[in-house]
């Protein structure tokens, strides 16, 4: 699989979870919210131990300073992570945090579809964003399995 194309899968994933959240009951927002926190944990690992690097190493200028400015982000949203699963019984926090962490992802969502990713598959050829893409694949399935292994 693309590398392009999985994480544009893994940002329609969450997208659907932030959907259903937005609109779900007190009750059911934090078990929303666990599986959001997965979702997004796999995403950003296999983005900043395949994806980002490979593309800091050999792309342009551009794409490494938007790679810069996505690092920063995928920092905030782990700090605002944190800070939700510490506040899962205070719903008004929870509530404040978890509308902050939606918008956030959303903007970064849109500058990596927009801006990154155009740059990204015109700077690089089908074979190595295939090659990124099942060595992303398969690292997200490992983190995955071994996340489950911590939480069970």
């Amino acid at each position: 699989m693309n590398a392009v194309e999985l994480l544009r899968s893994d940002h329609e994933v969450v997208e659907r979870l932030f959907a259903k959240v937005e609109v779900a009951e007190s009750a059911k927002k934090a078990e929303i919210f666990k599986q959001i926190k997965a979702g997004l944990d796999a995403h950003a690992y296999i983005e900043e131990t395949i994806f980002y690097p490979a593309i800091q190493q050999d792309g342009d200028d551009v794409v490494v300073d938007l790679v810069a400015g996505a690092l920063q982000d995928h920092l905030k949203a782990k700090t605002f992570l944190g800070e939700l699963a510490a506040n899962i019984g205070n719903s008004v926090r929870f509530d404040a945090l978890l509308t902050k962490l939606i918008e956030d992802v959303r903007a970064h969502v849109d500058e990596e579809e927009n801006q990154m990713f155009p740059l990204v598959e015109s700077q690089f050829d089908a074979d190595t964003l295939n090659k990124w893409g099942s060595q992303m694949k398969a690292e997200s399935e490992r983190f995955e399995a071994s996340a489950e292994t911590i939480h069970a």
